[in-house]
Parts: C-alpha cells; sequence; structure tokens
C-alpha cells in the first residue's frame, strides 16, 4: 500500500508556528525567527524539492542550541549581554540545512551550557515537557523540550558532561551524543572545548541517526565498522553499584536489560567504580579549569545578567593550580585504562542515564548537589573519550524513564543499533477517519500499523464535526468527567467516554503520523476508560467554534450512521 503523500515544507511551517502558539512555552526560545521568513525559505524549498532536488530532511523544523552559530540570530550561551551575531552558521547548522532543514529559532540553555538541570537562565527555568513541576534537564533544555513536545523535528544541542542525554531522558525523546570529532564544534561557544561534542535530539532513533548522518564530519568519524551482530555482548553493572535511585527506577532499569537480553544479547557484569569515579573528577577535579579559559573573562566582568550559580563555578575554576591539572590527567588516565578493561570485549555499557528526575523546588534549594546527582552516569563519557545514546525505556509514575547505552570511540552506529532493542513500539489512540474502514485508516497500515484493541475514553473528553475533508472529529478534553456519568446531552461541556481504537505501529511510525498532522489535529496523551493514557490525535480546541457537538452518538462511527 502506498504511504501517504509528506507535506508540503509550508505546511509544515504553518502547522510548526501553529504548534508554538498553542504550547505557550516562551521559556523554550531565547530567538523566534518571523513566521514570514521561514515561510518564504519552505516556499523555496519546496520549488526545489518539486525540480527534483535531493532534500532528505526537505522540511524538518529544527532548533538549536543558543550556544551554536545560526547566521542573523544573536548567539547568546544564555547570557544577554554576552551576546554576538554571527555572519555565517556553524557547519552543523549549514549541513543540516544544506539537507532541507528549516531553523525555527535558537533555545534557551543553561548559561555557557554549565549544567545539567535547565533552570541557570536569564531567560526562565525551561519546565519539562510532561510535568511543568519538574525540571527539564540541561544544559540543552529548550532544544530537548522543544522537540517532546512536537514544536520541532529536530534540534541541536551540547554535550560535555551529559547536557544532550539528561534532558532526553526526563522529556522522553532520542538523544545521541557522538564521538569526538564525529561533529564539527566550529561556531559553538565552548564549554570545555577538549571535550564537547554536538548531538541531535528527536522523538524517534531514525530520525536522530540521519540527523547525526548527515552532521558528521567526512574524515572526524574514528568509525568503526560494526561487527556482525549475534548476540550483542552489554555490560550492566550491579544495582548496588549505582547508588541510591528514584522509587521505581531499578525496576526499570533491570526491565530494560531484560529486554536487552530477549532480543539475543549477551548480559555481562561490570565494575561501574572506575566510571563513577571519574564522574566525580569532571567537576570536583581540575578539568573544570577549561570552562574558565572560554568564558573566564567575560565572567569576571560580573554582568548582571550572569546567573550567580554559573559565574561562582567559572571564578572558583580560575585559580586552580597547573599541578593539579597534570595530576588529574594522569589519575583520569588510569581510571580510563580500569574502565576499558573492566568493558572487555562488550559492544557497549547499559546504564541509566540518571539517578532520578527532581522537582524544581528541590534544584532550587540544592542547585550544585541536585546537579551533581544527576552527572553520576554521564560525566566520564567524554573523559573517557566514548560515544552515547540516550533513549527512552519506560515510565514510572508518568514520567518518563531513559536509559543510555555507551560505547568505545568510533562504535556510533553499533550504539544506535542496539539501542533500537529497546525501543518498545509505539501506541496511537484515533477515534475518526482514522478509524478502521474510514478514509486515512490506509495511512496507519501503510506504516505497519495493526489493530490492538476497541475501547473508550475516560469520560473526559467531548467530541465535535469538523469541517474538514475528508470528514472527520475532533477530540477535546474537558477537565471534567469526574462526576457521575450522565447520558451526553448536545453542547453541555461535561465529558463523557467517546470510542477509540488503539493500534500499535512502529516507533517511527508515530513521528511520521506526527509529521503529518495537518491543523487543527494534535498529538497528546489520551486517558482511557481503564485509567491508562496512550498518545492519540487531538484538536485544537479554537478549531470547534460553529462545529457540531456530536458527543451523544458516543463516537463518530455511530454518528455517521446516525
Amino acid at each position: 500500500m502506498t504511504p501517504p503523500p509528506a507535506p508540503s515544507a509550508l505546511d509544515r511551517v504553518r502547522a510548526a508556528y501553529a504548534r508554538i502558539a498553542d504550547a505557550d512555552r516562551p521559556e523554550i526560545w531565547i530567538s523566534l525567527r518571523p513566521r514570514a521568513d521561514v515561510e518564504a525559505e519552505a516556499r523555496a524549498l519546496d520549488a526545489r524539492r518539486g525540480a527534483g532536488a535531493r532534500l532528505p530532511l526537505a522540511g524538518r523544523l529544527l532548533a538549536v542550541k543558543g550556544n551554536i552559530d545560526v547566521a542573523g540570530l544573536p548567539t547568546t550561551a544564555g547570557c544577554p549581554s554576552y551576546a554576538y551575531l554571527p555572519g555565517r552558521d556553524a557547519p552543523v547548522v549549514a549541513r543540516l540545512k544544506d539537507a532541507g532543514a528549516l531553523v525555527v529559532g535558537t533555545t534557551n540553555l543553561d548559561q555557557f551550557a554549565t549544567g545539567l538541570v535547565g533552570t541557570r537562565s536569564p531567560y526562565g527555568a525551561v519546565r519539562n515537557a510532561r510535568d511543568p513541576l519538574r525540571i527539564s534537564g540541561g544544559s540543552s533544555s529548550g532544544s530537548a523540550v522543544a522537540v517532546a513536545l512536537g514544536l520541532v523535528d529536530l534540534a541541536l544541542g551540547t554535550d560535555t558532561a551529559g547536557s544532550g542525554r539528561v534532558p532526553a531522558a526526563f522529556n522522553g525523546i532520542v538523544g545521541l551524543k557522538p564521538t569526538r570529532g564525529l561533529v564539527s564544534t566550529e561556531g559553538v561557544v565552548p564549554a570545555c572545548a577538549s571535550l564537547d561534542c554536538v548531538g541531535v535530539f528527536a522523538r524517534t532513533l531514525p530520525e536522530a541517526r540521519l540527523a547525526l548522518a548527515l552532521m558528521s564530519e567526512p574524515d572526524g568519524a574514528r568509525a568503526t565498522p560494526p561487527r556482525t551482530p549475534g548476540p550483542w555482548r552489554i555490560a550492566v553493572p550491579p544495582l548496588g553499584q549505582l547508588g541510591e535511585l528514584d522509587d521505581g527506577w531499578a525496576s526499570a532499569y533491570e526491565a530494560a536489560a531484560a529486554r536487552l537480553a530477549a532480543a539475543g544479547a549477551r548480559l555481562t557484569t561490570v565494575d561501574l567504580t572506575a566510571f563513577t569515579e571519574a564522574a566525580a573528577m569532571l567537576y570536583e577535579g581540575a578539568f573544570v579549569a577549561e570552562r574558565y579559559t572560554a568564558v573566564g573573562a567575560f565572567v569576571d566582568q560580573g554582568s548582571a545578567d550572569l546567573d550567580p550559580t554559573v559565574a561562582a563555578i567559572v571564578r572558583r575554576a580560575r585559580d586552580i593550580p597547573a599541578h593539579r591539572l597534570y595530576a588529574d590527567q594522569a589519575a583520569l588516565a588510569a581510571l580510563r585504562a580500569t574502565a576499558l578493561t573492566a568493558l572487555g570485549d562488550a559492544d557497549a555499557l547499559l546504564l541509566p542515564t540518571t539517578p532520578g528526575h527532581p522537582t524544581l523546588a528541590e534544584v532550587a534549594a540544592d542547585p550544585l548537589g541536585a546537579n551533581a546527582r544527576l552527572g553520576r552516569f554521564t560525566n566520564s563519557t567524554n573523559l573517557f573519550d566514548l560515544a552515547a545514546v540516550a533513549v527512552p525505556a519506560d515510565e514510572v509514575d508518568g514520567r518518563p524513564f531513559g536509559v543510555m547505552l555507551v560505547g568505545p570511540a568510533g562504535t556510533d552506529d553499533t550504539l544506535a543499533t542496539v539501542a533500537a532493542l529497546l525501543t518498545p513500539p509505539a501506541q496511537v489512540a484515533v477515534a475518526g477517519a482514522h478509524l478502521t474502514g474510514q478514509p486515512l485508516n490506509p495511512h496507519l497500515l501503510a506504516l505497519g500499523a495493526h489493530l490492538v484493541r476497541t475501547t473508550t475514553t475516560a469520560p473526559a473528553y467531548r467530541l465535535h464535526a469538523l469541517r474538514t475533508d475528508p470528514p472527520k472529529p475532533g477530540l477535546v478534553r474537558t477537565g471534567a468527567g469526574t462526576g457521575p456519568r450522565t447520558t451526553p446531552g448536545t453542547g453541555s461541556g461535561e465529558g463523557h467516554p467517546v470510542e477509540v481504537e488503539i493500534w500499535q505501529l512502529p516507533p517511527e511510525g508515530l513521528g511520521a503520523l506526527t509529521a503529518a498532522l495537518p491543523r487543527p489535529m494534535t498529538l497528546g496523551s489520551v486517558e482511557l476508560a481503564d485509567g491508562t493514557s496512550v498518545p492519540g490525535f487531538l484538536c485544537e480546541p479554537s478549531a470547534l467554534d460553529r462545529t457540531e457537538d456530536i458527543t451523544r452518538y458516543g463516537g463518530w462511527r455511530a454518528y455517521l450512521a446516525r
């Protein structure tokens, strides 16, 4: 069956700006480009595509972390008084634009990429995509949340100590941290120049892998060809070495390891001591002196918009003596040798991405302690010159739980291949034109979807007949539905159960559906009658004016058969 036609770049831009407006999350952005400018670029892109140009990312919307140069937009690194206007794009941005990506804007970050929390910014703390009372993770906070909320398809971040992987885990998306040197860091305000990496966020692993391949330097990939799989060798530390984890996270981690084993991987035990000792050295040792080299002279000027926590970290690094750096380098070399020996012939090390997920209030109460805890598993990766990929693995108490696969330099493709074994199939709830036998159902089938079950939503929704071609309904959550169930009336505003089908499809299929959704349709969380929630097709409330409320029929098919 032929897949549905891809939407035009112009349609995608218009839908993205509508989602940005509806999301009302200004703290995500530092500079949001004028819609008219991006639309003009989209029209030109559609013309090139129509003329046969090869554009593998045609129309994909891209957000760029605010410490990476985008021509015409100020590079602030999260500090307005530091801003400069670059005359050209950073090479990594230029490569994605050449492939057809459209830059929407630059995103908020922990100032000077110093932090794993996403709160250290004069532009405001970036709230988590799922739970606004919790942190988004940093430093690439805005980029991760923009992807997680579906505002853009891809986003660039940097990852020195976990700044890409941590927010990926907290927002339920994919974060690739490449081998050092695989992706250019030219045009990037450095945090620790010898350790910095530019990584990518996406909602699915195939999208992230494609972007990374396009971003990569032709001669920068110290690539190791993937060995023939069968079975993959995965190193797993004893639970006791992981330290204190949030409630439910140990079980979720063990379940991820079990999924790899069920997929044919061979699990081996590894001593994690060298990894955690090296992780502590990143900020407690002399390596933090490189942050002073990057921006110390500016920080010493004492601008009023400096984040106090960031400024204190950078200034404290000024007086670290050179002999301490040499001693720490020797200690790190010994730890790296021990760590690589412990890994042996393993293809990857499986770890929780973080030990837990704090609230905004918890980070405010202990900014340094909370940040240090978050880097327990991520800080050592670049110090040891390793590659990593962070992927969603489960949900615990309604919050994303992520794991990380770490491997030797050059094994980026191998890590992504193994990570694909962890990615569970996606489910989507449909209530209208995608139902079995309806006009858009072939779109699901073309993506490899199959029907799981028919059920109803929780009694908290209403259904409206939209004026679209083909005809489709709009499902909206009312916030009601906690009271007794009554016979649905017209326009009552009360929530009621609505018939839906649950379809299962490959993870990349959900991304394809999201990318093709026209306004006023959106993808959000739909609560079902049994109390569980799945992604599903919803409708923007603003589209319901002068439409017929058809909730009383209990579902779209019943309405059509009326």
